[in-house]
């Protein structure tokens, strides 16, 4: 049966509008998936992708920026999953980026996050290699749970054991709780240790005061830090050790001296060893002691003499004169 004008216009109009509607899908889902955009192929390391599939999405800072194209095992810890990312999205991505495995929602499909990185670094190449970050597994989890409610079980029975010990007053703290003798004993240590801790504050202020005195100019400390006071005193000292070196040369004169008189040397040995001397020098001050005597004597005898009898009374009165003169 021969179909009419009207049957093939209609046939066409719904062949034109099923081909628009299937490009349009075309269009849309290869832009969704960056088809028709230039791409760039750069990759990561994971050991595990924890479900991700060929086509998830690649976000960079909440932005999709590129899918998933490749997803190959390494070996039996390290999967290298490739990506296809924009162009124009590159230059922000920096070679410090991590990129990490997350879900789109509470139930949505597995995606990359690729998170910026907090240094500067340079911008990444092509078919470079990004850093990764592996989440914890749900298995690691539980068995780190795991492990942690043991210690927990253990730790309940430890501190159940130390609690009754307490109630029935054994050991240290069971014993200040329940013995009121220790625990009157424990608050008048505290008593007097208060006690001596203000004792002590006030001799340390004391000993403050003290040393603060210590810098004035009225005691003796604080004279020595005046430089002129420190130079009279270096002065002193430095005559004081030249006095001591000429003291000790007298000294060892005198030892030499000393040893001398004693070793036979010298007019005191000779004077104090030799008796005949001693002698002689007796003698010869009687000899002197009587010739003054008879010296004396002949002067009066000159006195009485005729001839000088004259020049003596001369003399009396010159000295008579002279007293009352002074008078």
């Amino acid at each position: 049966m021969e179909k009419t004008n009207a049957e093939k216009f209609k046939l066409g109009i719904f062949v034109i509008i099923g081909l628009v509607l299937f490009v349009t899908a075309v269009y849309f889902i290869g832009n969704k998936k960056n088809m028709f955009g230039k791409t760039t192929t750069i990759s990561a390391l994971f050991n595990n992708v924890n479900g991700l599939q060929l086509g998830n999405n690649v976000r960079y800072a909440g932005i999709n920026i590129g899918t998933v194209t490749t997803i190959e095992m390494l070996n039996d810890t390290v999967i290298k999953v490739e990506m296809s990312i924009e162009n124009k999205i590159l230059p922000h991505i920096k070679k410090d980026a991590i990129a990490a495995i997350s879900s789109d929602g509470l139930v949505g499909n597995m995606i990359i996050n690729i998170i910026p990185g907090k240094g500067i670094s340079a911008p990444i190449q092509p078919n470079d290699i990004i850093q990764s970050f592996n989440k914890v597994r749900t298995e690691d989890m539980l068995k780190t749970l795991s492990v942690t409610n043991e210690n927990a079980a253990i730790l309940t029975s430890d501190l159940i054991k130390i609690t009754k010990e307490i109630s029935a007053g054994k050991g240290t703290v069971g014993l200040l709780l329940n013995d009121a003798d220790v625990a009157q004993d424990l608050k008048e240590t505290i008593h007097y240790l208060k006690m001596t801790s203000q004792g002590t504050t006030s001799s340390i202020e004391n000993l403050n005061k003290i040393i603060t005195s210590l810098n004035q100019k009225n005691n003796l400390i604080g004279v020595v830090n005046d430089t002129m006071v420190a130079s009279k005193i270096k002065s002193i000292v430095i005559n004081l050790e030249k006095s001591s070196k000429k003291i000790d040369l007298v000294v060892d004169n005198l030892n030499t001296t000393i040893d001398n008189a004693k070793n036979g040397k010298g007019v005191i040995n000779y004077l104090s060893n030799d008796p005949k001397l001693v002698q002689k020098i007796d003698s010869t001050m009687i000899n002197i002691n009587e010739a003054s005597i008879r010296l004396n004597q002949n002067l009066e005898a000159l006195k009485h003499n005729f001839f000088f009898r004259g020049y003596f009374k001369k003399q009396a009165k010159a000295k008579a004169k002279a007293k009352t003169t002074t008078k």
